[in-house]
């Protein structure tokens, strides 16, 4: 079992953690966040975070919540990061869900995503809960053809600026219930090269479908099995929820994929005192 993160970010930096929160830079704005695994005290004190904050997220409901803004930040910024020789450009932006259009800590799975794809001549990539596109633009940037599927037609739109962004028009966006989506490809007989997931804990598709991580997760491995391509062949598994084990996800491997290559574990992001902040478990299988 490995514990990775991410080595190459200069957009972004985890500050400190503690007390359920995290203080991070995007760029040149600094940002106060809710993190329910931040168990330990902060290193530095509520009055130095506030002082370098630019915005702080404050929860009004378990769902929602509003901006406390510090100092003047726009509506949108971008933010890159060094892939190879060219960067990774994205769009930021306030959300009523804490959510900023990032999570750095995916650095380290673009990093195998945009290496496996190399290595494959006229590669299909298939990305599944695919949010604002930054795996999808990696993969794309790597040469592949991409598949692009998302739920909200709000964050396909952000994914498809994003790729505008990079300069990248061989990616299909597509506003689908993933599972759904993948079993019209299963009937089709569409094979990729790659698939990566992402999937949320809990999640609708756009017509109400429900989605349940622990209750779907498996049925969802049994069907990406069959849109394996026969000669080369990668997949990136990643899951933000509490509680869950990487352990999970390699007995799921195991028996989907059998006999393959694979790294498992946590991803982490350190912050400026050390402090390690799990933020996930992942797989990476190639073949």
């Amino acid at each position: 079992m490995e514990i990775i993160c991410p080595k190459y970010w200069k957009d972004y930096e985890l500050i400190d953690s503690g007390n359920f929160k995290k203080l991070e830079r995007f760029g040149e704005y600094v940002i106060i966040r809710p993190e329910p695994q931040a168990l330990w005290n902060a290193s530095l004190s509520e009055s130095e975070w506030k002082e370098m904050a630019t915005v702080e997220y404050i929860p009004t409901s378990a769902n929602a919540g509003k901006w406390k803004k510090y100092s003047s930040i726009p509506d949108n910024w971008t933010i890159s990061y060094p892939l190879d020789k060219e960067n990774l450009c994205l769009k930021l932006s306030l959300t009523s869900f804490k959510h900023v259009g990032v999570f750095p800590e995916q650095a380290a799975n673009w990093e195998f995503i945009y290496k496996q794809t190399k290595k494959i001549p006229n590669a299909t990539v298939l990305n599944l809960f695919a949010y604002t596109g930054a795996a999808s633009i990696v993969a794309a940037k790597a040469n592949a053809v991409v598949v692009h599927v998302d739920s909200i037609k709000q964050i396909v739109n952000w994914a498809a600026y994003n790729a505008s962004l990079n300069q990248l028009s061989t990616i299909r966006w597509i506003i689908d219930d993933a599972t759904k989506f993948v079993k019209r490809e299963v009937r089709r007989e569409r094979k990729y090269h790659g698939i990566i997931l992402d999937p949320p804990a809990f999640g609708h598709g756009p017509n109400g479908e429900d989605w349940k991580l622990e209750r779907d997760i498996n049925e969802m491995m049994k069907l990406l099995v069959k849109l394996r391509h026969p000669d080369s062949f990668f997949l990136v598994l990643n899951v933000y929820s509490l509680g869950l084990s990487a352990l999970v996800l390699e007995n799921l491997i195991n028996y989907h994929f059998p006999n393959e290559s694979y790294q498992f574990g946590e991803l982490y992001i350190p912050d400026k005192f050390g402090k390690k902040l799990p933020l996930g478990v992942f797989i990476q299988l190639k073949s």
